[in-house]
């Protein structure tokens, strides 16, 4: 069993395709607590997903993959990048939730509509901006929303990608033993 698990540590792609897996299953929640919940997502949340998706393809890639050095620094890069975007999102969206009720902004169009109505650019700036639905704290484990679930996640997942792809493996210069 000790070997096994040796063998898997020293594996980079398994270990890329373990981060994957956990950005699958952060999804798989997000689309519970939508479906079976009933938690309609803010548009906030939906940037969020966005970003953990994203994370999750890079994660991916990384494991079918087999990159050398320069290959594993810009997986590493990439996951950053995407985590930092899911992280501000989630930063704003607590922030928003944090205000108190008379500073909360109003309710704003749905994403749908405002993806139909305005350019892509506007869009960016309406969600980020906030609204009063972003506010909302609909759901809580361990007395943090979701959108702190979503920074410690990614912020932990960054961490780990990084550590995984930019690690010098044992027995050979492209992280397979």
């Amino acid at each position: 069993m000790e070997n096994a698990l040796a063998k898997f540590m020293q594996n980079k792609r398994a270990l890329n395709f373990a981060g994957f897996a956990v950005c699958a299953c952060m999804m798989a929640f997000a689309l519970y607590a939508q479906q079976v919940l009933q938690l309609e997502p803010c548009p906030l949340c939906v940037f969020q997903r966005v970003a953990v998706i994203g994370m999750g393809l890079v994660f991916l890639l990384a494991a079918i993959h087999n990159a050398g050095r320069w290959g594993d620094a810009i997986y590493s890069l990439l996951l950053m990048m995407a985590a930092l975007v899911g992280a501000g999102v989630a930063g704003r969206q607590l922030w928003l939730q944090s205000l108190p009720p008379d500073k909360v902004p109003a309710c704003g169009p749905g994403l749908d509509f405002m993806l139909d109505a305005f350019p892509l650019a506007d869009v960016l700036q309406m969600v980020l901006s906030g609204s009063g639905e972003c506010a909302e704290v609909s759901w809580t484990m361990l007395g943090l929303s979701m959108p702190a679930w979503v920074l410690i996640g990614v912020t932990c997942l960054a961490i780990y990608g990084v550590v995984v792809n930019l690690r010098r493996y044992a027995g050979s210069d492209s992280g397979e033993t």
